[in-house]
């Protein structure tokens, strides 16, 4: 009886931490997107548009490309056109979108993105054993900024020896700082968001237009150019990557890590890594690193038995959608209609997926290692505020 009470409190305390991460986030919207998603699977909210919280009914809605569009004016495709221009893959929908993906489809192979992240796993595994040796603890969270800057600069194709190369945590930055103008309650960014990503932008094209130029194809840019890109359809393809995949990246690992040291789950794993996948992909759906999920309605049509109109925004609320589930388990499988939920469904399906779930993994099994050798305990945390995307601000690792 003890050890079920210990298990139980240790499970409590993993999803007490969530629901702060979330609150820090979003002190009011948090709250009520749960409590509306509750009252029925989908609403019409006036003047901000037709919820949907069921998961079963997001999926539908993200798999009907013909009815409802991420690119229309309030889809959150639209924002980045300013930025990026318009053929960046996020912004694109229709024939042009599936033309498009199915050329980037090769790369993002298991072989192709080992050679995206390798490199930077060096640096991080570098960084985290200096760390624990130098200082007894790591603050997990800045380290994984540093291996997301690191992906960065493999994507912009810039050598390590480059005069005037920028740090991989200045360019997590830079990322950063673009994705970060999005505001859940802003279906458009103002004129000087724009300038501000535009500017950001312009210094991650330096580098890419050289690698393209240059069309080595060991180089990301290169590569593209080989598949007949051209350099600005490159420039767009490769910001876009950069800003959807930092932020949620960093976001998900340290809440990871969180969860399964607060439920005492570490032992298990770092003792049989065959319960690893599950472990993550229950994460994965218990965190629901991208919340929410904007499209328009381009004709009349209906979710659920709910009626819409052309025009209307839809809010797709894959965080109640998923959460709803019930807690964190990763002995339980998940409901067939929200599996992978979290990276999109149908045409619009996380292309990168491959990507960050290399980061994901090598980050979970350098730690997990470590732990083998001597466990690590989280010293110390703070939640982000204010922040599009939950997460922590710091998460400190200490020796035992």
């Amino acid at each position: 009886m003890t050890a079920v009470l210990a298990v139980g409190s240790r499970q409590n305390t993993a999803e007490r931490w969530e629901r702060r991460v979330h609150l820090g986030a979003h002190p009011v919207l948090y709250p009520v997107i749960r409590g509306l998603g509750g009252l029925r699977p989908v609403l019409r909210l006036p003047g901000v548009g037709v919820l949907v919280s069921e998961a079963g009914l997001v999926r539908e809605v993200l798999m009907n490309q013909e009815l409802f569009v991420k690119n229309g004016p309030s889809g959150s495709g639209a924002l980045w056109t300013p930025v990026v221009g318009r053929k960046a893959l996020v912004n694109m929908d229709g024939e042009e979108h599936r033309l498009l993906r199915r050329r980037l489809g090769d790369l993002f192979t298991p072989r192709s993105v080992e050679g995206i992240v390798e490199p930077a796993a060096v640096v991080l595994k570098n960084r985290v054993h200096a760390g624990f040796e130098a200082h007894g603890r790591v603050d997990l969270v800045d380290c994984v900024k540093e291996l997301a800057g690191g992906v960065i600069s493999r994507l912009l194709g810039v050598p390590e020896d480059a005069p005037g190369r920028l740090a991989d945590r200045e360019l997590f930055d830079l990322g950063s700082s673009i994705s970060s103008l999005v505001r859940l309650g802003r279906p458009t960014l103002t004129e000087r968001q724009v300038a501000k990503g535009k500017s950001a932008v312009a210094i991650l094209a330096g580098p890419v237009r050289t690698a393209y130029r240059e069309s080595d194809p060991d180089t990301f840019p290169g590569r593209l150019r080989e598949l007949g890109m051209s350099e600005d359809e490159a420039m767009g393809i490769i910001s876009a990557f950069v800003m959807v995949g930092t932020e949620t990246l960093v976001s998900f690992v340290p809440r990871l890590v969180a969860l399964l040291a607060d439920s005492g789950r570490l032992s298990e794993l770092a003792g049989d890594r065959s319960a690893v996948p599950a472990a993550v992909n229950e994460a994965l759906r218990f965190t629901v690193p991208s919340p929410m999920m904007l499209r328009d309605a381009v004709a009349d049509g209906a979710i659920g038995g709910t009626k819409v109109r052309a025009g209307d925004r839809i809010l797709l609320s894959t965080i109640h959608a998923a959460k709803s589930l019930g807690g964190f388990d990763p002995s339980q499988a998940t409901p067939q209609q929200a599996r992978q939920l979290w990276f999109g469904a149908g045409p619009h399906f996380c292309i990168g997926m491959p990507l960050a779930m290399a980061e994901i993994n090598t980050t979970l099994d350098l730690l997990l290692d470590l732990y083998a050798q001597r466990p690590w305990h989280i010293a110390g945390r703070h939640v982000s505020r204010g922040v599009l995307i939950p997460g922590y601000r710091k998460l400190e690792l200490a020796n035992a």
